[in-house]
Parts: structure tokens; C-alpha cells; sequence
């Protein structure tokens, strides 16, 4: 009988703040049953709901059982890929998520340090990507809202089952971003991007040193 393959879970969220498509979910859902580099890769949806991103966040690890696992999340209003390096242990909710909650100044974990850093190859990643003319950047924070939630989680549990793991924050698509008055990307843009990420983290042994800091 021969071994399964290793896995990978991308996962995304469900719309929110009255938009009808989240981004990051178009962009990774794509990817559900392909393989990448001899692994298989699942795609997970999330809600984007304080109360149960977390809990879905969990049955996915647990079902997939992953090597290597990325969220990814929308920034409306950003101009590329966001390449996020450090999740933080709060929420402070600037608008309600879709089961109406918005908790105010409380920690993802209570017994969770402060921060975590992603453990992707980020500035490989983002190399990979300019090579490929697609805009991007790393970022030195994922918010406060339900990404960073999830990026955070995702983190304690990659610690603890020693596990690859990082978030990535995605623009509006071009029909979002022109109701917003905002930068967009094409869909097929950022499932390319998609593939690259999860190609250069699967075969990345350690990360390239470029900057990729921020002066303010």
C-alpha cells in the first residue's frame, strides 16, 4: 500500500461587510484536489465570524493534517499580495463580523504570547512573485480583525504540531476595487500568485535576505 501524499490546506473566508465574493476564497478554491510539488492541497472556507473561524479553522487541521498550511484573507484597499509577517495576540473590531459581533480589546488566546512571526519563506515568496511582475509586498501587520484571529490560531497550532505556517492578504478584485475606489487585481493574478506561494514554501529550505521592512 503506498503512503498518501503530504498535504497542504489554503484556506479563505466567506464575504463580509456587505460584498457578495471574498477574494481569498476565489483565489484558493481553485487549487482544492491539485498537486503541488508531490503534495495535495485542500481548500477550506472560513467564516468570517469571531465566534466560529476558529472552530473551523481546527476541524481543517485535524481532517487535513497538514505540512504546510495558509490562510488567506482579504485588504481592501491595499494595491497587491500582502506577505504577512507577524500575527497579534488581540481583537479590536473595527466593524461587526457576520454573526454581528465585535469584540473590543480581548486577546485571540488568553494563555497565548504576545505575537507570532510566520514561519513561510516570505521574502522568497516575494522575490518569486516580482520575478513573476505580480505586486506584492511584505506586511508588518494583518489587522486586528478576524485575519489576524485566524493567522494568530493558526500560528499556536503550527507551534504546537510543528507545522508550516503563515497568512497572506490578498486587494478587491477589479469589479470590487472600482466600487471602492481602490487598487484591484484580476483573479487569475492572484491565483497565480496562489500557486507561487505554495510552490517557493514547498521548496524553499531557507529564506532569501532582502529587505522588506517599513520605515513607518
Amino acid at each position: 500500500m503506498t503512503n498518501p501524499s503530504p498535504t497542504v490546506l489554503l484556506t479563505g473566508f466567506t464575504p463580509f461587510d456587505g460584498e457578495v465574493l471574498n477574494p481569498s476564497w476565489q483565489a484558493v478554491r481553485a487549487f482544492d484536489g491539485k498537486n503541488i510539488a508531490g503534495h495535495r492541497v485542500m481548500a477550506v472556507e472560513l467564516p468570517t465570524e469571531f465566534g466560529a473561524a476558529l472552530p473551523a479553522l481546527r476541524r481543517a487541521l485535524r481532517t487535513v493534517r497538514p505540512r504546510l498550511a495558509i490562510a488567506f484573507g482579504l485588504a481592501g484597499g491595499r494595491a497587491g499580495i500582502s506577505l504577512e509577517r507577524v500575527a497579534i495576540n488581540v481583537i479590536d473590531a473595527r466593524i461587526p463580523d457576520n454573526a454581528g459581533a465585535q469584540p473590543i480589546d480581548v486577546p485571540v488566546l488568553r494563555s497565548g504570547p504576545v505575537a507570532y512571526f510566520s514561519t513561510l519563506p516570505i521574502k522568497a515568496m516575494l522575490a518569486a512573485l516580482q520575478r513573476s511582475d505580480i505586486p506584492a509586498g511584505i506586511s508588518q501587520t494583518a489587522g486586528t480583525y478576524v485575519c489576524n484571529q485566524v493567522f494568530y490560531a493558526l500560528m499556536h497550532a503550527a507551534r504546537h504540531q510543528r507545522f508550516s505556517a503563515g497568512f497572506v492578504h490578498v486587494p478587491w478584485l477589479p469589479e470590487q476595487a472600482t466600487r471602492h475606489a481602490a487598487p484591484g487585481m484580476p483573479l487569475a493574478q492572484m491565483q497565480q500568485a496562489v500557486g507561487i506561494i505554495v510552490r517557493v514554501a514547498l521548496t524553499t529550505a531557507g529564506d532569501a535576505c532582502l529587505s522588506g521592512g517599513a520605515v513607518a
